[in-house]
């Protein structure tokens, strides 16, 4: 099987020295007098650093003899980091893990199988989405739903009403956004966040970005319509210049065009209505994306796990290490450090309790995934290894298209084909 994404590429440039060390295994962690030492990684904002911290304080009381090390930073170079750490067989015992990673290090073996950690308090298709053919290796510690966030300070400035999501459909969304940009200094709507983007216009056709087989789940034919469609979208106006659209693909809350007051609707994740709250001075409210056609539910959400806790395969405490992961998921205590940061908790229990203690934005943000529940559709398969390459390269051809580089029919035709090598 081809090997791709960050963990294949550190693994190709550190061979020899992986090589070397076979048979090494990690440092084993244990300190002169006996007691316990973990390495735990993650990304995320500074409130994130402090939330953990605070979480590895009230496990470390709890349990005398095992200390935490913190090592974090932020989403990109975190992935370089942990694929240069593990192909040098310098792994964390405990790892924050992202879904379009966990079976590129699960499949080459990096990953500790977690089934024996307690996940009777999640719902089974969530516990499924960190689990592939060889056992579990991520615990997921929340949920996220993709919504469209509504400025209704620039719906104001522009005497637009806020749609009615419930039945609104594309050339809605185009209609809405279009005006937004003719009465207002802002952009009606930001460039789609991907590949959230396309898998739910996919799943509004009835077919999926990858399959359970790992396969693409779309025809060239299918990538053509969603690339037409952004196009259109900027022709009419509804989304930003295509110069514009290159510096707003992948930023974070408070430099993207939503943060800064510069589109009026957007692609985010639930758990980040908070930040893009806090970065605009504005409310965000969470919309259901548009529809193929208009009928309630057919917009074809979908919850995905916010992210993972899972642990390194070499780590020389694995019993330590999963007692870690169960207070993370599992305690009330960890819940109510973490809130929603991590997303809506995936436990019910700790969801009841920390649902409370949420800020204004966070408890928006946990009605509206309430609220939905009854309309999502099938969750999503487990993504294929090389799933963490799709962004980069439907971002690609969706700027291709939008510069005029290619025509949409073009650009799906050669955009499929990288897709296929990158995940075969």
């Amino acid at each position: 099987m081809k090997r791709t994404g960050p963990l294949a590429k550190a693994v190709t440039v550190l061979a020899v020295s992986a090589l070397a060390l076979t048979g090494c295994g990690s440092a084993d962690g244990a300190t002169d007098d006996g007691n316990v030492e973990l390495r735990f990684a993650w990304w995320g904002s500074d409130t994130r650093h402090q939330q953990t911290q605070e979480i590895i304080d009230a496990f470390e009381e709890q349990n005398p003899g095992i200390t935490v090390t913190g090592e974090y930073g932020d989403f990109t170079g975190y992935w370089d980091k942990l694929a240069t750490q593990t192909a040098s067989n310098d792994a964390p015992d405990i790892i924050q893990m992202d879904d379009k990673y966990i079976r590129e290090y699960a499949d080459n073996g990096a990953l500790l199988d977690l089934s024996d950690v307690d996940v009777s308090e999640i719902d089974e298709d969530v516990v499924e989405s960190g689990r592939t053919e060889d056992g579990l290796f991520g615990v997921a510690t929340g949920v996220n739903i993709m919504a469209i966030m509504a400025n209704p300070a620039i719906f104001e400035e522009a005497g637009v009403e806020l749609p009615d999501d419930s039945t609104w459909t594309w050339q809605d969304f185009s209609d809405v956004a279009a005006e937004i940009t003719e009465k207002t200094d802002a952009y009606g709507a930001s460039a789609p966040n991907e590949p959230a983007g396309f898998q739910m216009w996919l799943r509004q056709q009835g077919k999926e970005l990858t399959t359970p087989e790992g396969e693409l789940g779309f025809e060239e034919a299918d990538a053509a319509e969603y690339l037409s469609l952004q196009k259109q979208l900027v022709e009419d106006g509804a989304l930003p210049p295509a110069s514009v659209i290159t510096e707003d693909q992948n930023p974070g809350p408070d430099q993207s065009l939503a943060g800064t007051n510069q589109s009026a609707m957007s692609m985010w994740w639930t758990n980040q209505l908070s930040a893009l709250n806090s970065a605009s001075g504005n409310q965000f409210v969470p919309l259901r994306f548009p529809s193929t056609d208009g009928s309630e539910g057919g917009a074809q959400l979908f919850q995905k796990s916010a992210m993972f806790m899972s642990g390194s395969a070499r780590t020389e405490h694995p019993e330590e290490v999963k007692k870690f992961i169960d207070f993370m998921v599992n305690s009330e205590e960890a819940g109510k450090f973490n809130l929603a940061d991590r997303g809506l908790p995936a436990n019910q229990s700790v969801r009841e309790a920390v649902v409370p203690e949420l800020s204004e934005a966070d408890t928006v943000a946990a009605d509206f995934v309430e609220e939905i529940q009854p309309e999502l559709g099938d969750p999503m398969p487990v993504p294929p290894l090389g799933f963490s390459t799709l962004q980069e390269i439907l971002y690609r051809y969706e700027l291709d298209v939008a510069f005029d580089r290619s025509s949409p029919e073009d650009a799906a035709r050669s955009m499929v084909s990288e897709m296929e090598s990158a995940i075969s």
